[in-house]
């Protein structure tokens, strides 16, 4: 099984990417959703280490914002959480799909959380800063000072370009990209 890792600024298309490749997908950002919505034993830990922000089950993202917005340092109480969890349905996922010829890992903290192995293939889509900032605020309940602190939390562009095997230049016409996909899919798989 091949392990095919999409990385990239936040906005910067990688979702969108990681489903033209039509391959098993781990979706890091879905996976997180999931627990903020079904997770009661997650609900109990962030309640417990931030009582003045966690005040409701589902877990509601803008009570998760206001704790960062206060505090930089709640974005790592939050992450130490949670990450553990979303790693451990990634390697459920990695288990359920180990024979088929490849899987795709769209997860923004790839390099970070040091998920990569030696063998991944990277592919890091490359997008405009002002397309960047033009998809974020599309996007529902963007919140800005959230995603610069998040943004903060990653390596830089440079350094990620640098450890990827492929870069994808995403100008956000969906018609470019697939093309690009298809040509590197094609390439992996020939391998």
């Amino acid at each position: 099984m091949k392990r095919i890792a999409i990385v990239g600024e936040i906005g910067s298309g990688k979702t969108f990417a990681a489903k033209l490749f039509a391959l098993p997908t781990f979706n890091a950002d879905n996976e997180v959703n999931k627990i903020y919505n079904k997770s009661r034993v997650t609900y109990k830990k962030l309640r417990k280490k931030l009582p003045k922000f966690i005040h409701s089950f589902p877990i509601k993202k803008n009570e998760l914002s206001n704790a960062v917005n206060k505090n930089a340092k709640n974005l790592k109480i939050i992450t130490k959480i949670v990450h553990p969890l979303v790693r451990q349905r990634m390697n459920i996922f990695l288990r359920k799909n180990k024979k088929k010829g490849g899987v795709i890992l769209d997860i923004p903290l790839y390099f970070e959380n040091k998920i990569n192995k030696n063998d991944d293939i990277i592919i890091f889509i490359e997008s405009p800063k002002k397309k960047i900032n033009k998809a974020l605020k599309k996007r529902q309940k963007s919140n800005t000072k959230l995603l610069k602190k998040l943004g903060l939390m990653q390596i830089s562009k440079n350094v990620k370009k640098k450890r990827s095997d492929y870069v994808i230049k995403n100008d956000f016409k969906s018609e470019n990209l697939k093309k690009k996909i298809k040509i590197i899919k094609k390439e992996i798989f020939e391998k």
